[in-house]
């Protein structure tokens, strides 16, 4: 083999190569790419994810303030209710000091 037979076996090994190259790749671009309708539809997707997430922080922002209601309601009642058992303390006391002054009036009676 020549000089001028090796240039062209190598440059025909290389053509062929490349050629080959080229069409796996365009076959591999061909099988893989994305349809129009599928981009429309992860566009859906995401726009669906974003509301959902959206409502989920809502939702979570609401939750948190009506807790923060409701602990505060909470705190209120239980003060309430501890006055309100203190003043029955109190009026039982009272109650007792009447009856025994009572019972000392009649005993004197």
């Amino acid at each position: 083999m020549n000089r001028i037979e090796f240039i062209i076996a190598t440059a025909t090994v290389l053509f062929v190569a490349f050629a080959v190259g080229w069409f796996a790749h365009w076959l591999l671009h061909r099988f893989t790419r994305v349809a129009k309708s599928d981009i429309s539809e992860f566009e859906r997707m995401a726009q669906e994810l974003n509301d959902a997430e959206e409502a989920r922080d809502s939702a979570i922002s609401y939750m948190q303030q009506r807790e923060a209601d409701l602990t505060s309601q909470m705190t209120q009642t239980e003060a309430e209710l501890k006055a309100a058992m203190e003043g029955l303390h109190n009026a039982r006391l009272e109650n007792e000091d009447l009856l025994s002054q009572i019972n000392k009036d009649e005993e004197k009676a």
